[in-house]
């Protein structure tokens, strides 16, 4: 078979939250006709329980543990340079980029796939060109504007520090792309909205949309209900130390949540997620607000809410929880943010509100029998348009394998 190198930010397992999603499902799909290496950073001690998982579907693991967010920060620091992203400096690890560089002195791979903009350095400059050795960089979102906007929101000093971070990693994003043999975006919206800033990478830019695991998100399986008896719970699920999320759950049970409140019984606002951030944790000092922290599963709190919501105003790419979500069969209400990119029709599969009065009134109309059709919609859309099954045939040809051994 042929050997891939697949290089990520974060351990691709367990495939609990976003990028992991994704990198998991593609590593999992390649693996059937490609002998894979993986390089990857463990950022949760209690990853590295997986590794011998990860070792039955790879040839070789190399996954390297690196510190807190103090520690990173100080290394992004430590490697700052003028005009340089801070957040190549977070995700550098030495030891790392030596076994890297060894592969390629020692062309011990057919091809490369690199998830995220921030691992693209590890294979990039002379070391790693030669013919016949095909590299694919899988930046998922357009990052540069994820940044832009905490820019456009935050006060002195973050603001300038955020907008430096926008404006560097939009020129390193471009150079990255202008290098790799191609370049994947997780869907053609952002695909396009790359192009759009980077016009001389059109010919070298391709996307390869998230999929949901419909067996593992699965209504009809006999989910325990987490929920007290009586509750009309509203739920909300993602990583609670992430900013989009943060904001977006304070935003639902401030200006939102309040709205609801007059109903009887009223309903609740259950937050579940690991490593909720401190103002996720004030958030359940409020009437009505459940902040779970991690939890084993998430599957059941979707199976028994009575309405999943995506209230997030800054979001990129595909949301997994909006997907999930719709497998589950639930009801869902977003944003138009959170709903880009997502194969369904608003109104038919989910509803779609933006400002806190029609995000309420979408919720409550849910709550009032209003769209008794709308779970069963949701699970048919995601089952049509985002079967990992499907989404990853983009991905055999941007990575084909010719014969034994060989890739092109």
């Amino acid at each position: 078979m042929p050997r891939l190198l697949f290089l990520a930010h974060r351990i691709p397992y367990p495939p609990d939250k976003g990028e992991k999603i994704r990198a998991w499902h593609m590593l999992d799909h390649l693996a059937n006709a490609w002998e894979i290496e993986l390089g990857c950073l463990v950022d949760d001690p209690r990853d590295l329980d997986h590794v011998p998982t990860l070792r039955g579907r790879c040839a070789q693991v190399e996954a390297h543990p690196v510190r807190g967010r103090w520690q990173a920060a100080l290394r992004a620091l430590a490697r700052a340079r003028p005009g340089r992203p801070l957040s190549l400096g977070w995700f550098h690890h030495p030891a790392l980029a030596a076994w890297v560089r060894r592969g390629l002195a020692e062309r011990r791979w057919d091809a490369a796939l690199v998830y995220s903009s921030a691992m693209a350095p590890y294979v990039m400059g002379p070391g790693a060109h030669r013919t016949g050795f095909r590299r694919v960089l899988d930046m998922v979102d357009v990052d540069s504007a994820k940044w832009q906007a905490y820019a456009a929101g935050a006060a002195p000093p973050m603001r300038l520090i955020w907008a430096r971070e926008a404006r560097t990693l939009a020129a390193f994003e471009r150079r990255a792309a202008l290098d790799f043999d191609r370049t994947l975006f997780v869907s053609e919206a952002e695909a396009r909205h790359f192009v759009s800033l980077a016009p001389d990478c059109a010919a070298r830019v391709d996307w390869v949309e998230n999929g949901v695991d419909l067996a593992r998100f699965d209504p009809r399986q006999d989910w325990p209900n987490p929920y007290p008896p009586g509750a009309v719970p509203i739920v909300f699920t993602g990583t609670m130390g992430y900013r989009p999320n943060v904001e977006a759950v304070t935003w639902f049970a401030e200006a939102v949540l309040p709205r609801l409140g007059t109903r009887t019984p009223a309903p609740s606002f259950w937050i579940v997620g690991a490593n909720p951030a401190a103002a996720v944790r004030a958030l359940a000092r409020l009437p009505g607000v459940h902040v779970t922290g991690s939890v084993p599963d998430v599957r059941p709190f979707l199976a028994h809410a009575a309405v999943a919501v995506a209230p997030l105003r800054i979001a990129r790419g595909i949301q997994n929880k909006v997907l999930e979500a719709m497998a589950m069969a639930r009801p869902v209400v977003a944003t138009p943010e959170a709903f880009a990119g997502v194969r369904a029709t608003p109104g038919r599969d989910l509803l779609v509100a933006e400002g806190a009065e029609a995000f309420a009134a979408a919720v409550a109309a849910v709550l009032d029998g209003a769209h008794p059709g709308l779970g069963a919609a949701a699970r048919a859309a995601v089952a049509a348009g985002h079967d990992w099954r499907a989404t990853l045939a983009r991905l055999d040809a941007v990575l084909p394998v010719s014969g034994p051994g060989q890739a092109r």
